[in-house]
């Protein structure tokens, strides 16, 4: 989805574990990173695609930021777009089927460079300690066809950003 709406905006698509695989080399860093508290994986991934995402803005480029974002990395996402005066979008997947949830991520390579990719009990941990988002502008949900959720990425975005 991240790869469509970039398509569509003519965007960079930043993903988070992209962004943290650039790290992993660096077993120092990695230290450091599990010593936070709380741990700073997240923080410090987000940390950095907002600051990459800043830079794009300022460009005057849309970006697309790809990642399990809570509550306070969204909060900081949008206020680097109103910083720069750019529009916030919040897109939200979700896949209420367990077993269809499960079966993509146990089928799945993203081939990450010095990144891991990602097991089940990591995601389902993940699940369990989710808390909704209730004001994404569109909740796309991962059980329907990617044509349909597309379809519906490609209406919302019209809407918002009209060519």
């Amino acid at each position: 989805m991240a790869a469509a709406a970039a398509a569509r905006l003519g965007a960079a698509v930043l993903s988070h574990d992209w962004a943290m695989s650039g790290l992993r080399p660096y077993p120092e860093l990695q230290v450091a990173l599990d010593e936070m508290d709380p741990p700073g994986h997240r923080p410090v991934g987000w940390s950095i695609l907002q600051a990459l995402a800043r830079a794009q803005l300022r460009r005057g480029s849309s970006v697309v930021l790809d990642g399990v974002a809570r509550a306070p990395e969204i909060a900081r996402c949008r206020t680097v777009a109103e910083e720069e005066a750019a529009r916030f979008v919040l897109v939200l997947m979700e896949c209420h089927d367990v077993a269809l949830h499960r079966s993509r991520v146990e089928g799945r390579q993203r081939e990450i460079p010095n990144w891991y990719e990602l097991n089940w009990d990591h995601v389902l941990r993940a699940r369990h300690t989710w808390v909704p988002i209730n004001d994404a502008d569109l909740v796309v949900d991962a059980a329907h066809s990617i044509e349909q959720n597309i379809a519906q990425l490609e209406r919302m975005l019209e809407s918002v950003n009209p060519a």
